[in-house]
Parts: structure tokens; C-alpha cells; sequence
């Protein structure tokens, strides 16, 4: 099958994948945008899983302040070398990332971060709503495990699903990025400053 070269380069606009990864990807779906998009985004997990064990040395930090100078955000982002942490690309990533943290206000970067009594207070807050609601207990419990990971995603940065494209998560977009300019990525940690 002959693949149109506009398709080609809507498939890299959308993903950041290189010419040649897009084209394989359109001719392995026959063409179909949406399963391309779906096919890069998979490998780039799998490419993005072989880079995470290389260290991470160098990076920048990078601030967002808005328009109005009330809100903005600090990032901190590390890479493997001097090379990528100058390279346009990946001083967008960051600024993408910090104007992200001013508009999403995350309060954790990874479900790690999360401290277990807070944890536990948030599970409670639910067991409480749920009684007397006469459900099964497995229900209740997979209800309750629903309701914990859509508050996750509200409040841990890696879940939260990003301000540009919220059908990709910050972590999602991390890994794209990592795939796209083949070194580790590592978001070490943020703040977030507001009037």
C-alpha cells in the first residue's frame, strides 16, 4: 500500500515520531490515522522502558510565570546529556511541563510521593459514603479502588492528564518525549507559586 506523504507528516505533527517510524506505523494499520497513532504510542512505552535505566546527570530548571505575574511554576527535569538539555525540543517539554503545574495544580509528582495517611483518610472518606448503600463487599471495595485513582489523577503530576492533550497523561507525554529525543527523561520535582 502506498502511503500519502501528507498522512506522514499529520502522524508526526500529532506523535513526534520520526518520518520512518510514522510511515511503518501507517503501513502496519493500512493507512488508518488513529491505529498509527495507537501502534506509536505502544512502541514508544516499550522504547521509552529500555531508556529508564540510564542515568540521568544533567537537565535544566525551567519557570512558567503567566500573563497576569500572579501564577507560575518551576520545573525541574533531568536528561542524560548537555546535548538534549539545550536542545529546543526539550526546553518546550519543560515549559509544556511548568505551564501545566501552574493550570493543574498537582500536589505530588508520583503515587509514591503520596504519604499513607493521607492515603488512608481519602479511603475513608469513601468506605464512609459507601455505607449503608447495601452493595457486596467486592463492589464496594472496586468502587472505592475507582474513586481512589480518579483522585490520583487529580492530584499526582504523572497522572494527571496533560493541559495540551488530555487524552495523554504527563507520564504518557514524558515517554513520548523520551522516545522522540532518544534519552532518558526523569521529572525530578516541581513548584508551584501562586497570589
Amino acid at each position: 500500500m502506498s502511503i500519502d506523504a501528507k498522512l506522514v507528516s499529520d502522524l508526526r505533527a500529532q506523535t513526534g515520531a520520526g518520518m520512518m517510524d510514522a510511515k511503518k506505523a501507517l503501513e502496519e494499520t493500512q493507512g488508518d490515522l488513529e491505529r498509527a497513532i495507537t501502534l506509536l504510542r505502544e512502541r514508544g512505552v516499550a522504547k521509552a522502558a529500555k531508556k529508564a535505566d540510564r542515568e540521568t546527570h544533567e537537565g535544566r530548571v525551567h519557570s512558567y510565570i503567566h500573563s497576569n505575574g500572579k501564577l507560575g511554576a518551576m520545573v525541574e527535569v533531568l536528561c542524560e546529556t548537555d546535548f538534549v538539555a539545550r536542545n529546543e525540543a526539550f526546553i518546550a517539554f519543560c515549559n509544556d511541563l511548568a505551564m501545566h503545574v501552574s493550570a493543574a495544580e498537582p500536589l505530588y509528582l508520583s503515587r509514591q510521593d503520596v504519604p499513607e495517611d493521607i492515603v488512608a483518610k481519602e479511603k475513608e472518606i469513601y468506605t464512609a459514603e459507601m455505607a449503608g448503600q447495601g452493595k457486596p463487599a467486592e463492589v464496594i471495595t472496586k468502587i472505592i479502588e475507582g474513586k481512589l485513582n480518579k483522585w490520583y489523577s487529580e492530584v499526582v503530576l504523572l497522572e494527571q492528564p496533560f493541559i495540551k492533550d488530555e487524552d495523554v497523561t504527563i507520564e504518557e507525554f514524558l515517554k513520548g518525549k523520551i522516545v522522540s529525543l532518544g534519552e532518558n527523561m526523569q521529572i525530578r520535582r516541581f513548584a508551584r507559586f501562586n497570589i
